[in-house]
């Protein structure tokens, strides 16, 4: 009788392991797809032009907002031999603030990743998307996790955000001229509808612009998406002595 019993004990726990393991193993497979998916899906779904415009103003903005608080007085023009002294301006309404934060700015792209399961414009946010997020923590308990690349290069931009810092720079050249003049002369607009909505979009291309993250169900957001509630926060205008 106890031999009977523990052989009914040791089945049900064999029978647990085995439906734990199927269970895992249709996890790993439905991710893997869904990966598989996205990558193949890539070079079908770059990034369009509302998508880079708004990305492109989210980060500018955001690099003009942490020195708009500079006290900064600059000093520009040579002196001359009659003694005049050289100019001073305001660091945070000067050409040099403009150029410092345009250096570089769609480098910032590469740090968003494809977050494939959001609609729009919502799929591009900085930090891990959910399906890379739990592969990583698969493979963290000693799951065997293949994506046909090293886990090292995961985080590598992707075809998509490669490709949108490569319109960013290409947009940014092309309107460069209307930046400085919102820069200098138009802060009290919003530069999202400055830049896009009145020179790089048509009214027809503009649908990405209304697309603001609320965070997943269930979750507190986390900072991962930074970039996106940035954009979310209440609209509100500023002068060009805030900016």
């Amino acid at each position: 009788m106890w031999l009977l019993c523990q052989s009914d004990k040791k089945k049900k726990f064999v029978r647990r392991l085995f439906v734990k393991s199927l269970k895992m193993k249709l996890l790993i497979f439905v991710l893997l797809c869904i990966s598989g998916l996205t990558k193949a899906d890539e070079d079908e779904r770059l990034p369009n032009k509302c998508e880079v415009c708004k990305f492109l103003t989210v980060e500018l903005q955001d690099v003009l907002e942490k020195t708009g608080r500079s006290k900064e007085v600059l000093e520009v023009g040579e002196v001359l031999d009659t003694g005049k002294r050289k100019k001073k301006i305001k660091y945070n309404t000067s050409e040099t603030r403009l150029t410092e934060a345009v250096d570089g700015l769609c480098e910032r792209i590469l740090q968003y990743s494809v977050h494939a399961e959001r609609p729009g414009s919502l799929r591009y946010a900085k930090g891990s998307s959910q399906t890379m997020t739990t592969l990583k923590n698969l493979v963290h308990k000693g799951v065997k996790v293949d994506l046909g690349i090293p886990m090292e290069m995961w985080d590598e931009p992707s075809v998509e955000v490669a490709d949108m810092k490569k319109q960013c720079e290409r947009m940014l050249e092309e309107y460069e001229e209307i930046v400085e003049d919102w820069y200098f002369h138009n802060q009290d607009q919003r530069l999202e509808n400055f830049l896009c909505e009145k020179h790089v979009l048509s009214s027809s291309d503009r649908e990405c612009l209304k697309e603001v993250w609320k965070g997943d169900p269930g979750s507190d957001g986390g900072a991962e998406d930074a970039s996106v509630k940035g954009h979310a926060k209440e609209e509100k205008t500023r002068d060009a002595g805030e900016l």
